[in-house]
């Protein structure tokens, strides 16, 4: 197969600033900041990578591509992220073991409880 998967686009109405956040949520480096994008990846040759483009119109409904993260710590991780300027989202998820987020611009991201076996 001859697919690199490079990185996830996110729209966003202040790409420099969601992706500062994202940078430190994750505690990834900027690789790229120019008009009309903003670049954040693991290390700066490590992929895949997070780069935020601007469009006009905002958020209005669940987005249908989201990102799970699993932390050594779920309740820790999720009280680390709130007080970054994330919030809590209902998206029907009931009773489950994972925490839905979202960022400053409203896109929900999964903090997982522990993996099983």
């Amino acid at each position: 197969m001859s697919l690199e998967w490079e990185q996830v686009v996110v729209d966003a109405a202040d790409p420099a600033a969601l992706g500062r956040w994202w940078a430190q949520a994750l505690g990834w480096v900027v690789v790229g900041e120019e008009p009309g994008e903003f670049e954040i990846r693991p290390e700066p040759d490590r992929l895949p990578g997070l780069l935020f483009a601007p469009v006009p119109e905002g958020k209005t409904v669940k987005n249908r591509l989201h990102l799970d993260f699993r932390p050594v710590d779920q309740a820790a991780e999720v009280d680390r992220l709130l007080a970054l300027g994330a919030r809590r989202a209902d998206v029907g998820q009931g009773d489950a073991p994972w925490v839905v987020l979202q960022d400053p611009e409203g896109n929900e991201f999964c903090v997982l409880g522990p993996r099983r076996g």
